[in-house]
């Protein structure tokens, strides 16, 4: 998986002659769409002004599912703050009935967004499922997780009161 994530990086990259790198920990997000759970488009841009936790998940992937308490309990805390938690799905084409049931049947009361032609894979040269980042107020990566966040982890709500300002 990550020698195909690497080999598509790299032919995004040949048009121009530029390497194409992930975007790193204080660099702009990049641009990201997508569709809401409703079919509403959905973007990072019109999150602007927000502190984001953007995570890319699926529903058949056993570490994301791991994860899911924690990222909820994350959202239930700090979102009266400010904090935008966005699951994005990266599960196939007209599974959004799915992905839908999923979230219900999990508890996740946060936005989802359905990706399935895996856009944020492509735009932040994402490694797999579970990937989380955290986006501040204005548009810059401040954390990333490759993987799934550990039980009991608190860097992920370290950064989060770090980007709040609380």
């Amino acid at each position: 998986m990550v020698a195909a994530v690497i080999a598509v990086g790299s032919v995004a990259g040949c048009d121009d002659g530029k390497t194409v790198r992930a975007p790193s920990i204080g660099a702009a997000a990049p641009a990201f769409t997508a569709r809401g759970l409703n079919d509403e488009p959905v973007s990072l841009a019109g999150l602007r002004g927000k502190i984001v936790v953007l995570n890319e998940w699926a529903t058949w992937c056993e570490p994301c599912r791991d994860e899911l308490p924690q990222l909820e309990a994350l959202h239930r805390q700090f979102a009266p703050q400010g904090l935008v938690m966005v699951g994005v799905s990266v599960d196939g084409a007209g599974m959004g009935g799915d992905v839908r049931d999923f979230a219900q049947a999990h508890g996740m009361t946060y936005p989802i967004w359905l990706d399935p032609d895996k856009q944020l894979a492509l735009k932040f040269l994402t490694l797999g499922v579970p990937e989380t980042f955290l986006i501040d107020r204005t548009g810059v990566i401040r954390w990333r997780k490759i993987g799934a966040l550990p039980v009991g982890d608190t860097t992920l709500a370290a950064a989060i009161r770090n980007a709040l300002g609380t």
